[in-house]
């Protein structure tokens, strides 16, 4: 059975940014988010990203005392659909996320595993253009990525 592809605001707003949102629909077909999502992603989305709430309000309100509300929605959620991949990239939301056995994946993941597919020709400059559109990553992390995928 496929997992479910649960995601979190920032990686709709980093691939939006550089609008390459399709790769998700590409990898997954579907992706669900929470309303709390939605909100802070404060946009239209396509109609193959589906909003669900979280039916179980005390789950993600203990989480939103460490985690703000997208983070903890996804997370409360990803709790309780089950066989789920949270798509997620804060650290510390990560780590929550992996204390509760959620299977994560970030957006530089998303990008990967869309190359390993044959969906994308060039990590780095995709990844550079995140950077550029404000997308953190440490400087070690990109200077690998460029000594493994190169620079076209």
């Amino acid at each position: 059975m496929d997992k479910i592809i649960i995601s979190d605001t920032s990686c709709l707003i980093a691939l939006s940014k550089i609008e390459k949102l399709d790769l998700l629909k590409d990898l997954y077909r579907e992706i669900i988010i929470t309303g709390d999502v939605y909100q802070e992603f404060g946009g239209s989305l396509p109609d193959w990203i589906i909003i669900t709430e979280v039916k179980d309000k005390q789950k993600q309100k203990d989480l939103e005392e460490r985690l703000d509300k997208g983070e903890a929605s996804s997370i409360a959620l990803a709790l309780e659909i089950g066989n789920t991949t949270l798509i997620i990239d804060e650290i510390k939301g990560r780590k929550i996320a992996q204390s509760f056995n959620i299977d994560i994946i970030g957006t530089i993941g998303i990008i990967l595993l869309a190359d390993k597919k044959g969906l994308i020709s060039d990590v780095t400059s995709l990844i550079l253009r995140l950077v550029n559109k404000g997308f953190r990553l440490s400087d070690k992390l990109i200077n690998k990525i460029i000594e493994k995928y190169g620079r076209k």
